[in-house]
């Protein structure tokens, strides 16, 4: 055998220090971006160890954020997570493994989001635009009331329903818009605006209905957030999610968990109000009996006090403004009652103008294409099937003309 077929071998040490070339001499794994889920991290005074594992398939890479990186992590490593790292490879020489120097983490999918959503709140909260003393009452009685949401939800079925039981001369606006989605933001603060630039609502509804948490991603928009801190009408939400509360949820003027609730927050029901004049009507009751028998133990004591010389001379005195009070309040009782009266008398009369059975005794007649009430004759097509109903019954009827009014006769 010659000198020149020996083979020459080299040290444990000699191939680790040539494979640590090899890899820090790479400047793809100087300066690398990679995914993963932390499988298991343990605190170490030197730093941070753990392993990240693929998430598709077994392979797993060990990770360590040395002591003076931790603080500059924007997201600290949490067994279960999906992280981003940002690090180098190195070689650990004496186990002859690598492993990977993380210098920076963010969150990853749901975590990124999440991360987002909570900078977002910070930021906002700093502003103030979620502080209680920002939020505006809402109206006691709205004779007007736009609802935002998506024309196809049943959340804007419910809404309706709920308000036409509980306030039947309501009206109300739909401004549609999508409610979930990436283009779902700038509709919504496209429909909000809307909303203000029409100027007949005095309260604004903002609705959808159930779904999974994602779906209420839109309504944690920064644009959605401000269109609700600067719309001039007070807004109430209801999202259809009772344990997830959204940021527009937290600056609207009331958060409902549901878009009932919020068509129940938006309005009184006029049975509520009949109970608060049958409470009122008994409160001026019970005033007036104990304000009689307050006057009676105070002439009561005036007697007791009295000398028997005065004593008839002040009783009569006292019987005399006894009973000039007693005519003063019987006046003012008369005077009460009859205000309030006159008041039953006017809501009774306003409920009876609105029930749509006396406007049909006009007259008049409702017109419905599938169950849906006709407003305008430019929501009509030629050959729609249409019901007719007046107070003594109904007709169906099939459109051969739409004749469009005249356009300084039109409405807006």
């Amino acid at each position: 055998m010659t000198t020149s077929d020996r083979i020459t071998p080299i040290t444990v040490a000699g191939l680790s220090d040539y494979l640590k070339s090899l890899i820090e001499d790479e400047r793809q794994l100087q300066h690398l971006w990679i995914c993963g889920e932390v499988s298991s991290g343990k605190a170490h005074t030197y730093g941070l160890f753990f392993t990240l594992k693929d998430s598709q398939s077994s392979e797993q890479l060990d990770c360590v954020a040395w002591s003076n990186s931790l603080a500059k992590l924007q997201h600290r490593p949490e067994v279960g997570q999906q992280v981003l790292l940002l690090g180098s490879v190195r070689l650990y020489p004496k186990r002859s493994s690598y492993q990977l120097q993380v210098v920076q983490c963010l969150p990853f999918g749901d975590g990124l989001k999440a991360l987002q959503r909570q900078r977002l709140e910070q930021r906002l909260l700093a502003e103030g635009l979620f502080a209680d003393d920002r939020k505006r009452p809402l109206p006691l009685y709205p004779q007007t009331i736009a609802v935002v949401t998506s024309p196809q939800a049943a959340a804007w079925g419910d809404i309706q329903r709920s308000l036409r039981q509980r306030s039947p001369g309501l009206k109300v606006l739909l401004s549609p818009t999508l409610v979930q989605g990436e283009q779902a933001p700038a509709a919504i603060a496209t429909a909000i605006a809307r909303v203000v630039a029409d100027g007949r609502a005095e309260l604004i509804i903002l609705a959808r209905g159930g779904g999974a948490r994602e779906d209420l991603d839109c309504f944690d928009d920064e644009r959605v957030v401000r269109a609700i801190a600067t719309c001039p009408m007070p807004v109430v939400t209801g999202l259809g999610h009772e344990q997830d509360e959204t940021l527009a949820d937290r600056v609207a003027d009331w958060a409902a968990h549901t878009p009932t609730a919020a068509a129940m927050r938006a309005v009184p029901a006029w049975t509520d109000l009949r109970q608060d004049w049958q409470q009122l009507r008994q409160r001026l009751i019970q005033a007036q009996r104990e304000q009689w028998q307050t006057y009676h133990r105070q002439l009561q004591h005036c007697q007791t006090r009295l000398g028997w010389p005065l004593l008839q001379r002040r009783l009569q005195q006292a019987q005399h403004q006894q009973q000039s009070l007693r005519q003063r309040l019987q006046q003012a009782s008369r005077s009460q009652l009859a205000q309030e009266r006159q008041r039953l008398e006017h809501l009774q009369e306003l409920l009876a103008i609105l029930n749509p059975e006396s406007v049909l005794q006009r007259g008049y007649a409702l017109v419905r294409r599938d169950r849906a009430l006709i407003r305008q004759a430019q929501d009509l097509a030629v050959g729609d099937r249409l019901s007719l109903q007046w107070a003594d019954g109904t007709a169906d009827v099939c459109v051969e003309t739409v004749t469009p009014a005249p356009e300084n006769q039109s409405d807006r």
